[in-house]
């Protein structure tokens, strides 16, 4: 069955218009309280969100769809979303919902879902609410006497933070570190400055003053560059770029070079391998991540498993295999010792505990392998079906026995948009140059001729 309303990091969109409407949030809050309305007890939701303009009423109409459903709500205002899916476990709720659309401009915004175990909900369940939300929905309101109640939660940011800290080695501190820290204007901007100084740093903050429109807004993990110029300015040790929801992170190092999630992973990887913490001899990582980091893993007696491109995809590898460590290139840091989803608070402390402990600076710590070229390019598809042609069936083929022994390449659909997408990697960037923009001329004809 196509889905509606949910892609593959729940729903989003523009907001105020279709499907990021007001009316569509509340329905969600009574399909969702609807299925999760389960046994005698009182039934609970947590809902935090970013720093959007549309937040507001985004939460407001949730909040109608949930106490109309019988749920009571808790209210967490501006919280990361890996606090919320903590708080949904700590809070014993039945549900967890971050508004937000992570990394894009403040007009999106989206609905992120939590089951009571923390973990996003399945596709199984994501079918359900998506049946229930196009049904008559009347049916499902609860009696007057069950209405729920809603009520904003003071200082619950404060658990988040104390459980970030608990995941800082016990014999580390940041003390004689400046750290710049860069919020994008988002849902850390409280957290993630606090966080680090009460652990001893001295702080520099910048992306921490949020209007509702400032979001992602030449700042973040998205835009580093911001960060960048901060790092040198303030003569930093290191810079924590995060996103508008804080699920992600990118580390720029003390001479303004940017270290991406796959080095991020080889760090903490080869740290706990060490320390006999890592599970699965390996890691999880998506088809994106480089084929450095493969042979940085192999070289040190370590796997790599790849998923679909999406942290859920990544966590359901994760917890069904019994891996510990898994990520995405961007910087989705799954350490799920911690946490149930990305973090990248918790992230870029495990990073600095592996400063602090080697006494090296964060460019000798983190680039740990050499990344092989790697080249993407997008096909826009009108029509039809390309990746089915013969023509094209036969370039692939072609291009994959070329790059057998000293390279990848990936050709997939987008999930998001109307494109093919086509990577290749390898040694030689020039013979990586030269595949994939054969392999795009090759498909743009046959999608030309469509």
């Amino acid at each position: 069955m196509k889905r509606r309303y949910f892609g593959t990091d729940g729903i989003r969109g523009q907001s105020n218009i279709f499907p990021m409407t007001p009316d569509l949030a509340m329905r969600v809050g009574i399909a969702v309280g609807t299925i999760f309305r389960n046994g005698d007890h009182r039934h609970r939701v947590v809902i935090g969100k970013d720093t959007r303009l549309s937040g507001y009423m985004l939460e407001n109409a949730m909040v109608a769809g949930f106490t109309a459903a019988g749920l009571d709500v808790f209210l967490l205002g501006p919280i990361p979303t890996p606090a919320v899916a903590m708080l949904t476990r700590s809070l014993r709720a039945d549900i967890g919902v971050m508004i937000s659309a992570s990394h894009n401009p403040y007009q999106d915004n989206g609905i992120k879902l939590f089951g009571p175990d923390g973990y996003k909900l399945s596709d199984a369940i994501e079918m359900q609410i998506e049946e229930l939300l196009d049904s008559d929905l009347s049916t499902q309101l609860a009696k007057p006497a069950d209405i729920g109640r809603a009520k904003r939660v003071e200082g619950d940011i404060y658990r988040y933070i104390e459980q970030a800290k608990r995941t800082l080695p016990r014999d580390v501190t940041l003390q004689g570190l400046r750290i710049a820290v860069d919020c994008a204007n988002g849902a850390a901007y409280k957290v993630a400055p606090l966080a680090l100084w009460e652990l001893g740093a001295d702080v520099v903050t910048i992306g921490a003053e949020p209007d509702g429109r400032n979001i992602n807004l030449e700042c973040g993990s998205t835009h580093p560059e911001t960060l960048q110029r901060k790092v040198h300015e303030v003569r930093a040790d290191i810079g924590i770029a995060l996103d508008g929801d804080a699920d992600r992170v990118q580390i720029v190092d003390e001479n303004g070079k940017i270290i991406d999630g796959d080095q991020l992973m080889a760090v903490i990887a080869e740290s706990w391998a060490a320390d006999g913490m890592l599970r699965g001899n390996g890691i999880v990582a998506t088809v994106m991540s480089n084929l450095g980091l493969e042979r940085f893993l192999k070289g040190r007696g370590l796997g790599l498993e790849r998923t679909k491109v999406g942290d859920r995809y990544v966590v359901e590898h994760m917890r069904q295999n019994d891996y510990n460590v898994g990520g995405e290139q961007s910087g989705h840091i799954v350490l799920s010792d911690f946490g149930t989803t990305g973090d990248g608070l918790v992230a870029a402390l495990q990073i600095l505990a592996c400063v602090k402990r080697s006494g090296k600076t964060v460019s000798e710590v983190c680039n740990r392998f050499e990344p092989v070229p790697q080249v993407l390019k997008n096909v826009r598809v009108k029509a039809g079906a390309p990746l089915e042609d013969a023509a094209v069936l036969q370039a692939i083929a072609d291009a994959e026995s070329e790059l057998a022994k000293n390279g990848r390449l990936l050709i997939r659909p987008s999930g998001t948009e109307p494109l093919i997408r086509v990577m290749a990697e390898g040694d030689d960037r020039a013979q990586v140059e030269r595949i994939v923009d054969e392999l795009v001329s090759v498909i743009g004809a046959v999608r030309n001729a469509a």
